[in-house]
């Protein structure tokens, strides 16, 4: 560590000896200990290698640490392991440098890439040793090598491709029995969380999962998908087999339900998480091939497991869990795919057999593969009789009610949470009771990530049968408010009650109930902030602004009698960002629904005036920190939307104070808001937006000519970053606007405009503190002409389905691209010629889709007749219209632009 450290800084400039004495150390075959020390040394320092050493580096390590790996006699494994960790680091960096030194990388690997895949399949070509973890991490070592290699050198590896794929084949098979029986029987040592003493983890699942990672990779490639093709069916085969529940893991479960659904909610690093990333890929690589080898593996293997069950093998519902694991895993690629008629009927007969032959499996023998059977009913609906549904409808609501294994209620929650939504709810109408009744129940003992299972479970419930809530709502809603009251200190929880709380309100003839519960729960909370447990008053005004959603006057009336003068004391006081922050959308949920007869609720319209000033007064001072302040945006939003006439006299410091918070903040979040309501005001500046410009240009901003020129400046940065559909539309039609005045301002500035691409190889954090990233300037319509050019391509891209971007691998990391643009472009596919009105109306679909803004976003922004403007058609006519009153302008500006914007702007001319 002591020499890594004094390298980091010294070497090679200050320190020129100290690669020859490592050398000197690693070649001493007479001191081991010397040959541990320097490969320590060199594993340390291989982390910080930059690509200007390198080159100089591998040409005389490389051989060294071959002499090390190929000489078992020799060295023992830990050392080789070292050695090849050290091949591993080098490797990744010479890939990072590929993408400027390609020839020369290149060269510098070809002459001895053969010699190292020898090596590496001499190592993979023997069968897998059980109980011998350094026999498992020299192999694991070996694949990321190969791995690196694969990925930054796949034109030299075409050639030696053959020599390797047989080992690890031998490699992948034997690995399988020996994992079997340590790892999914537990009759010998999986060696589960050992490590080396560097840390690194020697686990035979690690190593399991490695391989699975370099599997992947060959699947990426285009060029070598083709020679896996042949044997995709084998490798599905055997990853099911892989994918079983093991030993530790049922017991794990077996004690802890909520383990059991943390670990199938997350995805968690495991042998069975890898294999479901392996079966997508090789769906995503081989399309129909893929999609056969899956349903063909899972037929053999459940025949195979018919055979274990009739021998009466104690493990034969191992496999058939699997089976259905890998499906489910791969549910929505097999529902979506294109693939031929029969291929689905052939996977639904399959399901169907599958699951009707476990209907009658006993539950509290075989509990995970219950639990498995009702999540996958639920994936595969579409696919499977409606008998067979509700057959297992019924058994999940039945499952509910009885004392049943935790996991078969984890797995009948599933079931229902994904088939409420769906089922007709005559059928369901003699349940609804029982399944409220049980799911209650259920919440009494639940805790942790069971509890937001049964949540999720029973705001399905209460979504799915509406008009049967108002019956029990008098004894739901007490339960859920105080699960949610006791829970505050979990966001996951509370969230969850918070949305089942809605969902009941929702129902009809609930809305008042559940006001009539909360708003005494929450009132003195908000009146003595100071007194409550930690997230309390956060959570109680989440609560409140929720129940603003969607409400009639009098409810509205009710909240704000009860919330708004400790709501905006709690802004004016507090100092806790979470209180601020939820007070805030509080508040500004309450203008969005109450407007201006909210001000004279409270009898004194001037003192409610000036309290929603103060609170913009102070979530605008520039000294607040920016998290407090994080949602002032969207309230600000709905003082200048609702309350017009009052807030016209305060506009000029309104806009000042806008500017100083801007200039103060370091929140891209908060800086991106503020800058929508600079463009709102734009618009409601509209038809002479020039007077706004004016206005911003008589009031001066600290190192720059005017306001107008610092905020320019500033946006143009930022309109990349913005989010959200609302969002999006208002600041792109505002920058639209600005252009069209023509104003003399605009013609002042010059902005920052493209990055300066370096040639300079990879950067270093020594290169980043000496040459910051470059940037040309560009004038102000120009840059604005860009932006609106941007907008254009972000969504033509959105409107792409199934473009294959993916099919020139190798030949997007050759191409010289020039821009960033010039890439999105050329994978983009934009129509040739004139596009149809189909295509726009595509471009506009595509644009609202891929912008979700939420509830909470639509609350705010729903009663801005902006947020009804379609973009696409907005752009377009606007470009119609200024390319036509000002074609010397207009064609001045485009000589600024890329050649993908350029092209984005001409196709929608030609329309």
């Amino acid at each position: 560590m002591a020499v890594a450290s004094i390298a980091h800084y010294d070497w090679p400039e200050d320190w020129p000896d100290l690669l020859p004495s490592l050398m000197k150390c690693i070649t001493d075959q007479t001191n081991m200990n010397a040959v541990h020390g320097a490969l320590r040394c060199f594993a340390l320092v291989s982390a910080d290698l930059d690509d200007n050493m390198v080159p100089k580096l591998v040409p005389v390590l490389f051989p060294c640490l071959h002499t090390i790996v190929s000489s078992p006699q020799i060295y023992e494994k830990p050392l080789r392991m070292k050695a090849l960790s050290i091949v591993y680091a080098c490797t990744s960096m010479l890939g990072a440098m590929s993408g400027v030194y390609k020839t020369e990388t290149s060269a510098m690997m070809s002459p001895m890439l053969q010699s190292w895949i020898n090596q590496f399949s001499s190592i993979l070509e023997h069968p897998v040793q059980s109980e011998d973890p350094d026999d498992w991490s020299i192999r694991m070592e070996v694949i990321k090598c190969l791995n690196q290699f694969l990925q930054n050198f796949p034109s030299l590896m075409e050639s030696q491709f053959g020599v390797f794929m047989g080992p690890l084949w031998q490699t992948f098979v034997s690995s399988l029995g020996v994992y079997t029986r340590s790892s999914i029987e537990g009759i010998e040592d999986p060696y589960d969380g050992r490590y080396d003493s560097d840390g690194a983890e020697q686990s035979l699942e690690s190593f399991i999962i490695q391989l699975f990672e370099f599997l992947l990779t060959i699947l990426g490639i285009p060029k070598f998908v083709k020679v896996v093709g042949n044997n995709v069916k084998e490798l599905v085969y055997y990853t099911i087999a892989f994918m079983q529940t093991t030993e530790q893991q049922v017991n794990a479960w077996s004690v802890d339900a909520n383990q059991f659904v943390a670990d199938e909610d997350d995805n968690t690093y495991s042998c069975r998480a890898s294999g479901a990333l392996l079966l997508e890929e090789v769906i995503s690589s081989c399309g129909t091939q893929g999609i056969h080898a899956i349903i063909d593996s899972a037929k053999t293997r459940f025949r195979e497991s018919q055979q274990e069950k009739a021998s009466g093998a104690s493990g034969w519902w191992r496999m058939r869990e699997a089976t259905l694991f890998a499906l489910a895993s791969v549910s929505e690629q097999l529902l979506e795919a294109e693939a031929p008629e029969i291929t689905k009927v052939s996977l639904g007969d399959s399901l169907e057999q599958i699951l009707s032959e476990d209907m009658s499996t006993g539950v509290n023998e075989y509990p995970f593969l219950y639990a498995r059977i009702f999540s996958s009913i639920a994936k595969f609906s579409s696919m499977v009789s409606q008998g067979l549904i509700e057959h297992f409808l019924y058994a999940a609501i039945k499952a509910l009610g009885m004392d049943m294994p935790p996991p078969v209620k984890v797995g009948a929650c599933r079931a229902l949470s994904q088939l409420l939504p769906d089922t007709n709810k005559e059928i369901l109408r003699p349940h609804f009771l029982d399944i409220f009744s049980s799911l209650t129940d259920l919440l009494k003992h639940a805790s942790d990530e069971t509890m937001h299972l049964v949540l999720e479970t029973l705001q399905e419930a209460v979504k799915a049968g509406p008009d049967l809530v108002v019956s029990i709502e008098p004894v739901l809603s007490p339960i859920i408010l105080n699960m949610w009251a006791s829970n505050v200190a979990d966001p996951f929880v509370s969230i969850d009650a918070l949305e089942v709380l809605e969902a009941i309100k929702n129902a009809p003839g609930c809305i008042h109930p559940v006001v009539s519960r909360v708003l005494p729960y929450i009132g003195p909370i908000l009146n003595n902030p100071q007194q409550q447990p930690e997230g309390l008053v956060a959570a109680s005004l989440d609560l409140g602004t929720m129940l603003l959603k969607s409400a009639p006057t009098d409810i509205v009336k009710a909240v704000y009698e009860v919330s708004f003068d400790p709501v905006v004391r709690i802004v004016l006081q507090s100092d806790d960002h979470s209180e601020m922050q939820n007070a805030t959308q509080c508040l500004a949920a309450l203008i969005s629904v109450g407007k201006e007869e909210l001000l004279g609720w409270g009898g004194d319209t001037a003192f409610a005036m000036r309290s929603l000033l103060d609170v913009a007064s102070r979530l605008l001072d520039p000294d607040l920190e920016s998290s407090g302040a994080l949602f002032v945006g969207s309230y600000i939003l709905q003082l200048i939307l609702h309350l017009p006439s009052q807030m016209a006299q305060h506009i000029r410091d309104l806009v000042a104070a806008l500017l100083r918070r801007m200039q103060s903040c370091k929140l891209s979040g908060l800086r991106s808001s503020l800058l929508v309501i600079f463009a709102r005001l734009v618009h409601m500046s509209a038809p002479h937006a020039e007077h706004f410009i004016e206005l911003l240009v008589s009031i001066p901003a600290e190192g720059h000519p005017n306001s107008f020129a610092y905020l320019m400046v500033e946006w143009t940065k930022l309109q990349g970053e913005i989010q959200g559909a609302y969002q999006i539309k208002v600041t792109t039609t505002a920058l639209a606007l600005l252009l069209s005045t023509k104003h003399a301002e605009l013609g002042k500035l010059n902005v920052q405009g493209y990055l300066i691409q370096s040639t300079a190889g990879i950067t270093t954090r020594s290169k980043a503190k000496t040459a910051p990233d470059q940037w040309t300037m560009m004038p102000l319509p120009a840059k604005i002409l860009a932006l609106l050019a941007d907008a254009l391509i972000e969504i033509q891209e959105q409107v792409l389905v199934g473009g294959d971007e993916d099919s020139d691998w190798e030949e997007v990391q050759e191409a010289d691209v020039e821009t960033d643009e010039a890439l999105i472009l050329s994978s983009c596919a934009i129509p040739r010629g004139r596009p149809s009105h189909d295509y726009l109306d595509a471009m506009a679909k595509a644009f609202d889709e891929d912008q979700d803004d939420g509830d909470d976003d639509d609350l705010l922004s729903g009663a801005d007749p902006l947020n009804e403007i379609n973009l696409v058609n907005y752009l377009v006519d606007f470009l119609k219209k200024f390319s036509h009153s000002e074609g010397a302008i207009f064609s001045h500006l485009l000589q600024s632009l890329t050649k993908s914007q350029h092209d984005a702007i001409q196709m929608v001319l030609k329309q």
